[in-house]
Formats: C-alpha cells, sequence, structure tokens
C-alpha cells in the first residue's frame, strides 16, 4: 500500500479536467478507479463534455460537472463562470489531465482562488523525438493512464494502477436484446473507423475481414461508427454479409456501452470504441497506421501482441506524429501493409 503524502487534513474532493476526446476521456475511467478504491474519502468531480457522462457512472464517489464550451461556458468569461461553479461544488484541489488552454485557464483561475492544482506532463519532448525516429530503433513511452496517475501523486494521492480491478460486464437494456437477437455465439465488435485517414483501416479490406469471420456463421458481428456519413457506410458494410449488424445511430451512449462491455472482442483502429472494451477487459485488436502503441496510447493492460503495427520497413517514418493528422505522401496506405488474414487470424485466436 502506499502511504498517503498526508497533506489533507480532511477529505479532499478533487476537480479532475479531460474535456475531451473520448478515448482520451475514457483512458482516464480506470485510473479514477483505482483512486477511489486506495482512498475511499476522497470525492472526484469529473468536469468534462455532457455526453461523456455514461463513462463514470458506476465509478463510487465520483460526478460530474458539465463544461458547455460552445454555451454558457464559451470564452474567458464561461471558464471564469465555470472555475467559479467548480469552486461552489466545494473542490479543494485542481488535477488538470488535459493541460490545454481552456483547462490551463480554469486552473490558473482556480489557482487564484486558493486552490492546489497539478498538471499532467504529456512528455511532449520524448514524442517528438519517437516521430522523428525515421526506421531507427524506438522503445515505448509511459503511457497515458500512468501520466493520468501521476497527477494524482503530485497532489498527495500517488496509486498503483496493477491493482486495478474490472467491473462486471452491463445489463444490456430490452431495447440493445431486441437489436442484437441474442444468441450464444461469440460478439465481435468491428469500429472501422478514426478522426484520420491515416489511421483507418479502408473499407474494401474492412470487407475482406469481415467476409472471412462472417462466413462460418459462428459469430455475431456488431458495428460501431457514429454520425450520418460513417452510418450510411456500414449499413452497406452490414447489408452485404450474414451475421452483421450496424449499431451505429440505434443506441444511447449508455446502451453502447453496456454492448461493448458484452463482447468477446473488439477490432478497432486507434480510437474511442477501443478504449471502451478495454475499460471491460475486454480483448482489443487494434489496426495502427501512422501512428504507433509506443507513444503510449494503446488501450488499458491489452497484451502487445494484439496490437497490429505497420510495416516500418516499408514505411520508415512511422510514427509520423502522436494523433495521426500529419500523413506524408505515400503513408496514407501505411495502415494497409498490415494484411486481412493477419487481422482474422487475430481475432480468432482469442475467441
Amino acid at each position: 500500500m502506499w502511504p498517503k503524502v498526508g497533506r489533507w487534513e480532511a477529505a479532499a474532493d478533487i476537480l479532475v479536467i479531460r474535456l475531451s476526446a473520448l478515448g482520451d476521456v475514457a483512458m482516464l475511467v480506470p485510473v479514477l478507479r483505482v483512486v477511489t478504491a486506495a482512498y475511499p474519502e476522497v470525492k472526484i468531480t469529473v468536469l468534462t463534455r455532457g455526453f461523456l457522462k455514461p463513462l463514470f457512472e458506476d465509478i463510487t464517489n465520483v460526478t460530474t460537472l458539465t463544461a458547455e464550451v460552445k454555451g454558457t461556458h464559451k470564452g474567458v468569461f464561461g471558464l471564469f463562470r465555470l472555475s467559479k461553479e467548480s469552486k461552489n461544488l466545494g473542490v479543494t484541489c485542481v488535477a488538470d489531465t488535459h493541460n490545454v488552454l481552456r483547462s490551463k485557464i480554469i486552473r490558473m483561475l482556480l489557482w487564484f482562488r486558493g486552490l492546489e492544482t497539478a498538471k499532467i506532463d504529456k512528455g511532449r519532448a520524448k514524442k517528438k523525438q519517437l516521430t522523428q525516429a525515421k526506421g531507427g530503433d524506438i522503445k515505448p513511452l509511459k503511457k497515458t493512464h500512468q501520466r493520468y496517475a501521476d497527477v494524482f501523486t503530485k497532489l498527495g494521492f500517488p496509486i498503483d494502477l496493477k491493482k486495478h480491478q474490472f467491473p462486471l460486464r452491463k445489463v444490456l437494456s430490452p431495447k440493445t436484446q431486441k437489436l442484437i437477437q441474442s444468441s450464444s455465439k461469440k460478439c465481435i465488435g468491428v469500429a472501422p473507423f478514426a478522426a484520420h485517414k491515416g489511421k483507418m483501416y479502408p473499407l474494401h479490406l474492412m470487407k475482406v475481414v469481415l467476409k472471412e469471420l462472417s462466413i462460418s456463421g459462428r459469430y455475431s458481428i456488431f458495428l460501431f461508427g457514429g454520425g450520418a456519413s460513417e452510418i450510411r457506410q456500414l449499413d452497406t458494410l452490414a447489408g452485404s454479409f450474414p451475421g452483421v449488424t450496424n449499431m451505429a445511430g440505434k443506441l444511447s451512449f449508455t446502451e453502447e456501452i453496456a454492448l461493448i462491455s458484452n463482447l468477446d472482442v473488439m477490432l478497432a483502429m486507434d480510437s474511442g470504441n477501443g478504449h471502451l472494451a478495454a475499460l471491460y477487459e475486454i480483448p482489443v485488436i487494434t489496426i495502427w497506421g501512422v501512428t504507433h502503441p509506443y507513444l503510449g496510447f494503446a488501450p488499458f493492460k491489452q497484451p502487445n501482441e494484439n496490437q497490429l503495427i505497420a510495416d516500418r520497413v516499408q514505411y520508415p517514418l512511422v510514427p509520423t506524429s502522436v494523433y495521426g493528422n500529419r500523413c506524408p505522401d505515400g503513408y496514407e496506405k501505411a495502415i494497409e501493409s498490415v494484411s486481412t488474414s493477419l487481422v482474422v487470424e487475430k481475432v480468432r485466436a482469442v475467441l
């Protein structure tokens, strides 16, 4: 058991700031599980976007405060209002796990109000070095989950992520049960989209994967995504093969999390859905394109063999950037160096 640093004579109420994005906020969840288990007297308020609230609903002593950054809390005056709302909740210290302009302003305003604060060290310099390796040897950097944990250590609440306990799978709503037509088949989740093209397995290759997985009739396959364009593309995919169902746009976020918690495996890109599945100890097969798990963004407690990485002999500049937003000429096809046969093999291996 870690010794408590002991700056807090009374129980602390920590404001944890992480405004976006889905995957980054999801990676915060196991850290908060460990904090609340190690320090049951501590209360935590997570400042984040409203739609992300379901991520924290089943964690003891954790509540959320919605940041309306395009509405009530827009601009500097809005952030001032938000800092005041936070202080009025009785928070005693601030854990800034985002460290961007908005969170910096909120953190600074609360520091002026007398609160102790701590911020994440994103390791930007080392990440930049890794993206400039140009085919040379690379070594794994500190994982994002540990970087989050380090913020709590700075505030006097050190934790050991090895002590994390996974929650039980969630109960499916009647609506979800009707949509998936429950059976005894193994359930595969597939999330083929990502924020940037260089991180997304081309749909013509994903079709090959789905064909190979569906042809046996042994699996129920559920497709995940969001937005009108993705829903249309997923409808086309689902209509092409038996046993494949598009779930995008049919469930609330709470219902989607519950379904993901009941999968037997998730096939995802370097994006949010893989992180959601990892929260429930679901095996996650991640296909990496111009990014790389050594940058610290692999899903929680997923083994190295589940990380399918682009060929760095053929594409030596991988990783080309931290978030996949920079893709040199020709590298949009780097992810295609991960063969469909390998993807199918890895998915089947965990079933």
